[in-house]
């Protein structure tokens, strides 16, 4: 299969792309390297441009038969200090994919910032209250998702993922608590919690999501699935948990609450059990040791 990646040298899609190149794909990445590296995708061909161009020459050269839609602004702060550019990747970038390519889209969103607060796991047809601007533009990115699948009949994917972790992210990123955690303990240094710590979040491993992703390439579904654990820990007990990997036993200091951030967010992966045969293998305690393993 021949496959376009945006986002293809950050986080979550280098681990995607070396999993199609393992299963032996041709692998095009779109990446600016604002803060993907070129060095996670040695094997696979980089083409360094910003989702806020236009894409057709590109895709009409690659003639991709999927694209994997993984580029972002995912800051949440950053959102709310600067909306424009948030909308500008988030929301401009994702139309800059649609109308460019002919071929099937798997839409990487977000499950606690669309959902805002959460009383249970939340499921795909719960209200979406989003309460920083990243959440919004992530939701109005789904929105053209489902436009382009009314007007053409396409079967364009959006996956809302929870809180993913594990190796090569970075820690000076929000959303990627493990890897700050993690990253300071390994240093020795003070580790900060903002708010209480008794905020929850479904922490899911970046090698479950990845299946995720090609689950739902493999499928005939189109529409939103939920890409979770189903089961929520409180920042407290994941510093816990972080501490007894890295063999740390300081305990945190205490910050102020940052705006946008949400008290409670835990998903319901039960319609891609269902409908994709996808559910999270690596529990919390084995994914925070092969984080920790992979330096």
């Amino acid at each position: 299969m021949r496959a376009i990646v945006t986002g293809g040298a950050g986080f979550i899609g280098s681990h995607l792309v070396d999993a199609l190149l393992e299963r032996g794909d041709d692998v095009h990445v779109v990446d600016d390297l604002s803060t993907g590296r070129r060095e996670n995708v040695a094997e696979a061909e980089l083409h360094e441009l910003d989702v806020r161009s236009s894409l057709v020459e590109l895709f009409e050269d690659v003639r991709p038969e999927i694209c994997f839609h993984l580029a972002a602004q995912a800051d949440v702060v950053t959102s709310v200090d600067r909306p424009a550019f948030d909308a500008a990747v988030n929301v401009v970038g994702t139309v800059r994919v649609l109308e460019a390519a002919e071929c099937r889209v798997i839409f990487s969103s977000t499950g606690g910032a669309i959902y805002g607060e959460c009383e249970r796991p939340a499921r795909e047809d719960d209200p979406r209250r989003p309460v920083s601007p990243y959440g919004t533009a992530k939701l109005a990115g789904e929105e053209y998702l489902a436009t382009w699948n009314r007007l053409s009949a396409g079967e364009h994917v959006a996956c809302r993922l929870g809180n993913v972790y594990g190796p090569r992210q970075q820690p000076m990123l929000e959303g990627g608590v493990v890897a700050i955690f993690l990253d300071r303990m390994r240093a020795g240094a003070e580790t900060e919690i903002f708010g209480d710590g008794e905020q929850t979040r479904d922490f899911v491993y970046v090698g479950d999501v990845v299946e995720a992703l090609l689950a739902a390439a493999g499928s005939s579904a189109a529409g939103v699935y939920n890409v979770g654990t189903g089961a929520e820990t409180s920042v407290l007990e994941l510093h816990r948990l972080c501490a007894v990997t890295a063999g740390a036993g300081d305990e945190p200091r205490f910050a102020a609450e940052r705006p946008g951030d949400i008290r409670r967010s835990v998903l319901d992966p039960g319609l891609a059990q269902r409908e994709l045969g996808w559910r999270a293998k690596t529990a919390l305690a084995e994914g925070l040791a092969l984080t920790w393993a992979a330096g």
